[in-house]
């Protein structure tokens, strides 16, 4: 009887054994790699603006990076949120004081997760496409074990969102800081806020907060409303991530130009 010729699937059951890294034969790489300089980009200008400590106030607006600014060395902001809380021995950019909240925020971010998983560690870079690190300890060791706090993170995050409401509402005054005024800077603060909430609010633990622990949906009808509006922002969840991080650079971006003279800011009504 002829013998046959050996399967390259092991009698145990285990996956066949393919000497390529993998199969696919479309970009692939595409996504993690437009993904990194998206991020990088982002980083690199937000790091700038931060320790710039100049250039974020053009009256009626500030920059989100800069609010709420609570230190002495912070530019006049009359009206806005600009109480000197750490007094004089501040001596950096007042950008700094809330910068980690934010950061850490959308670093613990279930998206954000994925996407620099995929595009810095390659972990995996892609479906069907085997990472290169031989193991794997999941969020139980330090660092990653800080993702843990991402629901803390969610309560602060939405704390400065309220703040940056309130400089939304002071961008309808002029520059005497009368009300009655709105400028293209006015509306570009309402866009960046309405996309900051809506990112926040989307958040998955936002989700578990409104509608976690319930035995029955029909019991909470308040609840189950909030859970329900929560879900279907949820399900954007990645596209109001980076629409929400654009629209806070841009917003930076539009203050800054104010602040150096580059142009005046257009007059809606």
């Amino acid at each position: 009887m002829a013998t046959q010729t050996p399967s390259r699937t092991s009698q145990a059951g285990r996956r066949a054994a393919i000497a390529e890294r993998h199969l696919r034969v479309d970009r692939w790489w595409l996504s993690p790699a437009i993904t990194v300089v998206a991020l990088l980009a982002f980083v690199v200008y937000a790091t700038w603006r931060a320790f710039a400590n100049a250039d974020y106030y053009a009256a009626p607006y500030v920059s989100p990076f800069y609010s709420p600014c609570l230190a002495d060395n912070c530019e006049e902001m009359r009206g806005g949120a600009n109480w000197a809380l750490f007094g004089d021995w501040w001596g950096l950019s007042p950008a700094l004081i809330f910068l980690g909240l934010p950061l850490g925020f959308r670093l613990t971010c279930y998206y954000y997760r994925k996407a620099y998983y995929r595009s810095f560690w390659a972990s995996p870079p892609a479906c069907a496409v085997a990472e290169p690190h031989s193991s794997y300890s999941g969020e139980r060791r330090f660092p990653l074990i800080l993702n843990n706090s991402h629901r803390y993170f969610f309560y602060a995050s939405a704390a400065i969102a309220l703040i940056l409401t309130w400089d939304a509402v002071l961008g309808f005054r002029d520059e005497d800081y009368s009300w009655g005024h709105a400028g293209l800077g006015t509306l570009i603060q309402l866009v960046n806020i309405a996309l900051v909430w809506a990112y926040t609010l989307s958040c998955h633990s936002c989700r578990h907060i409104m509608g976690g622990r319930l035995k029955s949906f029909s019991t909470h009808p308040v609840r189950y409303r909030m859970w329900t509006f929560v879900s279907r922002l949820n399900g954007r969840h990645m596209a109001l991530a980076w629409a929400s991080l654009t629209s806070l650079a841009l917003t930076d971006l539009y203050v800054y130009l104010l602040a150096t003279d580059v142009f005046s800011d257009p007059r809606l009504f």
